[in-house]
């Protein structure tokens, strides 16, 4: 597992394994209040300073306590500490990505994508409404903490739109991740109440889909 969460991370997240450097805190790629009115300033500054902090944070204590162990041989400590790992590691990762994907409304967010992501979407799905109705629907169905994901599937050169439990990354499914749905009840919670469905519906106003496009293109 971890040898996989490894690959995450290098191609999620900002890791630095060979040379020991702790993980950080990436910058938002635009102000706390930018995404007002989708998302408010207030839960922006929670969830990337607060949440996202704490993952980074966890993930560099368990993965100093994993070396240690690993080189006293303690495979118990290591198993142990496995889980907190693929916890917070995922969440660095997710979020690292769910930032990216977002970008203010009346710029980059919401523009509909072009190209060859834009061309996929029209061959799967029919048009991206059909795949922004699929994707709210199946995300809205994650019961408890999770996110939804647009990936896709080199294998089968398919894009997937499927959910992952708690901050359980995508890339260990296989698949490469392009777009995440963040519904941890702190990413909306303090606007729109339990009301998910509200939540979804209002965040393709700032989906940054040139962001999921290079992806797209990249992973190609």
């Amino acid at each position: 597992m971890l040898k996989q969460l490894s690959k995450t991370l290098s191609t999620g997240a900002r890791y630095y394994s060979t040379s020991g450097t702790p993980y950080t805190l990436p910058d938002l790629p635009y102000d706390y209040g930018a995404l007002e009115p989708v998302i408010s300033g207030d839960i922006m500054k929670l969830h990337h300073q607060k949440h996202h902090q704490a993952y980074v944070t966890n993930l560099n204590v368990s993965l100093e306590k994993y070396a240690k162990a690993e080189e006293a041989k303690d495979v118990a400590t290591m198993i142990q500490l496995q889980s907190a790992i693929k916890f917070n590691g995922g969440g660095h990762v997710n979020h690292s990505i769910f930032w990216k994907n977002l970008a203010p409304k009346n710029q980059l967010g919401g523009v509909a994508p072009e190209g060859p992501l834009a061309d996929a979407i029209n061959k799967q799905f029919g048009s991206l409404d059909k795949l922004i109705d699929k994707m709210s629907a199946t995300t809205l169905a994650i019961q408890g903490s999770g996110w939804g994901w647009l990936g896709y599937d080199k294998a089968t050169d398919k894009l997937v739109i499927t959910t992952q439990a708690n901050q359980d990354p995508l890339s260990i499914s296989g698949l490469t991740p392009l777009l995440g749905l963040d519904v941890w009840e702190h990413a909306y919670y303090l606007q729109y109440k339990n009301v998910r469905a509200d939540y979804l519906k209002n965040i393709w106003q700032i989906v940054n889909w040139r962001d999921v496009a290079e992806r797209y293109n990249k992973a190609k």
